[in-house]
């Protein structure tokens, strides 16, 4: 379905980016895997990837940077000649009350989860309007749809991300490029499995299927928004959350 496309994908050594990163490869999409944190993990990543039979690289950004964004949007472009899909996953979480919440634990979750999208968007935005063609997933949550105590400052960053997406739907339509989000629900990821075990079964009696998600399940949507199946549908937010926000 992506057969010799070039997939950029953040926060990409680990979790839901990983599987989605994976998942291109499979697609035959190259992938470009962005990370912030651990490099080993990153180039796991890059290794299974490339297991896959197509190309793939890592690159060390701070999504939250724009100056970082720029460098690393220059250089991605550079190295595989082109870029047609951009996947905006990174993200973080400092959870807390939100009378309890300190600036930083806010500023620094709006900053990865909402600014490193939009930086990311707009650099890789001025490559697409070029070329009049372009995908753009922004993984957002449930959380920014319904809200969640303990997450004033998550909520509001994935809130703010539906926002963007409907904005760069509006904007780049003419030039042949969709935006569109996926909202992920609980998920079998590092995040949840950090969660006490009290939270974690009260989390599966709400949701209506009983379970959590997987990361396939973010990634195979994620594959089909990229692809051509998908060139009609913009401005969406898909939810994949076992029915927890109906």
């Amino acid at each position: 379905m992506l057969k010799n496309k070039v997939a950029v994908i953040t926060g990409a050594s680990r979790g839901i980016g990983k599987e989605i990163a994976l998942e291109m490869a499979r697609a035959g999409a190259n992938v470009a895997i962005l990370y912030n944190g651990n490099t080993e993990k990153a180039e796991e990543a890059r290794a299974e990837a490339e297991n896959l039979g197509i190309t793939a690289r890592i690159y060390k950004c701070n999504v939250a940077s724009a100056d970082d964004c720029a460098q690393v949007s220059t250089q991605i472009i550079s190295d595989f000649g082109t870029a047609d899909i951009l996947v905006n996953n990174a993200g973080i979480t400092r959870d807390a009350l939100m009378f309890q919440m300190k600036e930083d634990e806010f500023d620094s979750v709006i900053a990865t989860n909402l600014k490193g999208a939009f930086n990311m968007t707009k650099n890789f935005a001025r490559h697409f309007i070029r070329k009049r063609t372009g995908r753009i997933i922004n993984i957002t949550s449930v959380s920014g749809m319904m809200g969640n105590p303990g997450q004033a400052n998550y909520s509001a960053s994935k809130a703010g991300l539906i926002g963007l997406t409907k904005t760069a739907a509006k904007e780049l339509a003419s030039r042949g490029i969709t935006c569109n989000a996926i909202a992920p629900g609980f998920i079998e990821t590092d995040m949840t499995s950090s969660m006490p075990e009290g939270t974690l079964d009260t989390a599966k009696k709400a949701i209506p299927l009983g379970r959590l998600g997987k990361p396939a399940d973010i990634a195979a949507l994620a594959v089909f928004l990229a692809s051509d199946l998908a060139s009609y549908i913009t401005g969406e937010v898909i939810k994949v959350d076992g029915g927890l926000y109906i």
